[in-house]
């Protein structure tokens, strides 16, 4: 089969504009910037001299019109070195302005100095805050006649210059509500997780709402996102105490357990404040949604059966018989096995809140597509307002009913400074690094999802960024670490209800943050008698919520016949509850970034064929009976960047194309293709717009065996020109010199073209010898 003639002629190839059409429209050149004279006179109002030409277009080197006429070659962007039409920065866009008073040119550039020398700081200001990214944007602004304000720039990494200024009067009554709403909510729910959880003082879960959503209401990108404490990470946290306890010289009093969830917050929110200035913020996308509801969904029931042995007043006897510490497993045993020591008045108030709260949130379900307000309910509050007042009043206390007591500062004294990242807490540092990188991680991913949901910023202006997010809350975990808060970071629910009920702008998080500093200041005294049982009633919720969407997703992935995905699921879940946190977290994401490394070094190469009576080429093996296939050659695609990783296994997928035609081949069957059938080798690299060190030695390494071998190497469609890396490493790596700078063509048909003429001159020359 030859099947290698063009279908137009050498003329038409030839041709530089090929696509240019016969006729022109004139469009782009009637709205090109230039292309409508602009007038400029001198200091004499008149702005031509006695023959008619343009004094300040010769004198400033300005192309005249004809000189500037727009074409198909025209740039879109004009460079920064072509001159502009006229002196200073523009106050226009596209379309030039109408005629407005005339300016002389002395008196312009005068005015424009005038103007500098009184924004000399903002000057400065620029200088100082100037990235690459930030230079290139001025040039942009410059040719839009946008204002280069470095205020503007400095707004963009501190969003609350931009909602400050931008904040009306009628947002504040919607704030408001919303952060009343939320603290009735969540400030009993952050009491619950500290004590119930990550088994420190109360306090710090409240300190919790107290600084993070004040400093990431500063420094946040998303206008409705609330920061707050989370089932997950205080679990994680109660985990690092509990190991850190048992491993031994450590003391188990409050103080201890404090500076241990101090540390870990701590190390938390630097780990993600580094990956923001890293500008890591992909990093969400590394843990796949398998991973996450696998891990989520144990974590649920790890909290749920957790919270049975308080709920049951089956506490004092699981410390005394040591399954605090243990598996869920040893724990469901150890309730089966203590059943008839259930204490039932403690039941019976667990119970009881458990199913008064689980009946106020379906009934806010299903009524608020139709009565939006039912959101204002505070359930929880009522539930633990109540709950305290019969408790003091029928003296549950005295009945054995466990009750919260006193909450006070394991410091001694309230908002105790502490720098969590000294030397003293280095051995809390080394037991909390790996669980700290995961609730870093859960968090982070968390509240990307809740951002994300949350939809557009109500502030006009205010641009979500992954790397922003990641600064703003790593310095909000650092700052409440120095007080021994709880991990924060951003959630779905708590963000919802504060967009539901009003919160229209980050004022709404420091609002939270004022009302939690008076709760602190005021309200602790009155927490004495709320029911531990109704405390751990509320965490049964949260983990609830947490397992409620296991079912659709396993539904999901059994319908799609994803079965890898459902073994992910089942490996981490029976790992976690089987066995530990800390196993179900490294199994979850080994797996994960191994998937992630499989799938990023296989290459992608693809096998072309031609299209019958076409000079057009696809893959060969989506469509192996409808393609020619060209004798004597191998035409190969390489659709994507080579770098150290994906080249790997780039020569072992070559020597298969060569042996059988088909990547996918197995390794064991015997040779297919001849070997006359690869005596030219076309590589079309349009897809190779980067490539690194390692990328370029093994293509060296490809192309000098082929040249050994006498065979063939052409490269078409390589991208840019020669000003391109690609082709710069090319020449210096001498894979120019192996092949030619001839063989390096536009497409795969002129390609063609050359190994037919090459073959016949060697050809005539083996006849003529």
């Amino acid at each position: 089969m030859t099947g290698r003639h063009r279908s137009q002629s050498g003329s038409d190839l030839s041709s530089p504009h090929r696509h240019q059409p016969a006729q022109p429209s004139t469009l782009r050149q009637s709205h090109t910037p230039g292309s409508r004279p602009v007038s400029y006179v001198d200091d004499d109002g008149d702005d031509n001299d006695d023959n008619g030409n343009n004094n300040y277009l010769q004198d400033h080197n300005v192309p005249s019109l004809a000189a500037r006429r727009a074409s198909e070659a025209t740039p879109l962007l004009i460079s920064s070195t072509e001159p502009s039409a006229h002196p200073g920065e523009c106050d226009h866009g596209t379309f030039s302005p109408r005629a407005s008073t005339p300016m002389g040119a002395r008196e312009l550039e005068s005015h424009i100095d005038g103007m500098q020398g009184s924004e000399d700081w903002k000057s400065w200001l620029k200088q100082r805050i100037r990235t690459k990214k930030m230079g290139q944007a001025s040039e942009l602004a410059q040719r839009a006649g946008v204002r280069d304000d470095p205020i503007m720039y400095l707004s963009y990494y501190v969003p609350c210059l931009i909602w400050m200024r931008k904040y009306k009067l009628s947002y504040l009554k919607g704030d408001v509500v919303a952060a009343i709403t939320m603290a009735s909510f969540y400030l009993p729910m952050a009491l619950s997780l500290a004590s119930n959880l990550a088994h420190v003082s109360p306090l710090n879960g409240l300190y919790s709402f107290v600084f993070n959503p004040l400093v990431y209401a500063i420094l946040g990108s998303s206008s409705q996102m609330v920061v707050g404490p989370e089932a997950a990470g205080s679990l994680l946290v109660g985990s690092v105490v509990k190991s850190s306890i048992d491993a031994g010289g450590l003391d188990d009093n409050d103080l201890v357990h404090t500076q241990i969830a101090g540390v870990v917050a701590g190390i938390a929110g630097a780990m993600v404040l580094i990956a923001g200035l890293a500008r890591l913020g992909f990093l969400d996308s590394v843990l796949s949604r398998p991973f996450l509801r696998g891990f989520i969904s144990a974590i649920g029931f790890v909290i749920a059966v957790d919270q049975l042995i308080p709920e049951l007043g089956l506490g004092i006897l699981a410390d005394e018989a040591g399954v605090g510490h243990s598996s869920s497993v040893e724990k469901i045993a150890f309730i089966v096995e203590h059943w008839e020591k259930v204490h039932r008045p403690t039941f019976a108030v667990a119970g009881i809140s458990f199913l008064v709260i689980m009946f106020f949130r379906e009934m806010k379900r299903r009524l608020e597509p139709r009565y939006p307000s039912v959101v204002f309910v505070p359930d929880r509050f009522i539930v633990v307002v109540a709950s305290a007042m019969l408790c003091w009043y029928f003296e549950w206390d005295k009945n054995g009913v466990e009750v919260l007591g006193a909450v006070k500062s394991a410091t001694g004294t309230l908002f105790a400074f502490r720098w969590p990242f000294t030397l003293s807490h280095m051995k809390h540092i080394r037991s909390a690094m790996s669980t700290s990188f995961l609730i870093a991680l859960l968090g982070f991913f968390e509240s990307s999802v809740a951002a994300k949901s949350l939809g557009n910023s109500s502030i006009p202006g205010m641009e979500l960024s992954a790397n922003r997010e990641m600064i703003a809350l790593g310095v909000a975990n650092v700052v409440g670490s120095c007080f021994m808060s709880l991990p924060a970071f951003g959630g779905y629910g708590r963000s919802k209800v504060n967009k539901t009920t009003g919160g229209k702008t980050p004022m709404s998080s420091i609002a939270l943050s004022l009302i939690s500093l008076l709760s602190v200041l005021f309200l602790l005294p009155y927490f004495y008698f709320l029911p531990k049982p109704v405390l751990s009633s509320m965490i049964s919720v949260v983990a609830y919520s947490l397992i409620e969407e296991a079912p659709h997703d396993i539904r999901f992935f059994v319908k799609i016949r994803g079965w890898t995905e459902l073994g992910l699921m089942g490996i981490i879940f029976l790992s976690t509850i089987f066995y530990s946190l800390t196993l179900g977290m490294a199994l979850g994401v080994g797996i994960s970034l191994l998937m992630v490394i499989k799938h990023s070094t296989r290459p992608r190469i693809q096998i072309l064929g031609r299209i019958p009576g076409t000079q057009l080429f696809e893959n060969a093996e989506a469509n192996p009976h409808g393609l020619e296939f060209v004798e004597g050659c191998l035409i190969v695609k390489i659709p994507e960047p080579l770098t150290f990783a994906n080249t790997g296994e780039l020569k072992s997928r070559l020597r298969r194309l060569e042996l059988y035609g088909s990547p996918s081949a197995h390794p064991a069957l015997p040779r297919i293709r001849s070997q006359d059938a690869n005596r030219n080798i076309i590589f079309d690299i349009h897809g190779v717009t980067s490539i690194d060190g390692s990328g370029t030695q093994v293509l060296e390494e490809i192309v000098r065996s082929y040249r050994e071998r006498d065979v063939r190497v052409f490269f078409s469609r390589m991208p840019g020109g020669k000003d391109h890396p690609v082709w710069r490493l090319m020449v210096s790596s001498g894979i120019v010199g192996l092949c030619g700078e001839s063989h390096f063509v536009k497409d795969v048909e002129e390609a063609l073209l050359m190994t037919e003429y090459e073959e016949s001159i060697a050809d005539a020359r083996s006849t003529i010898t």
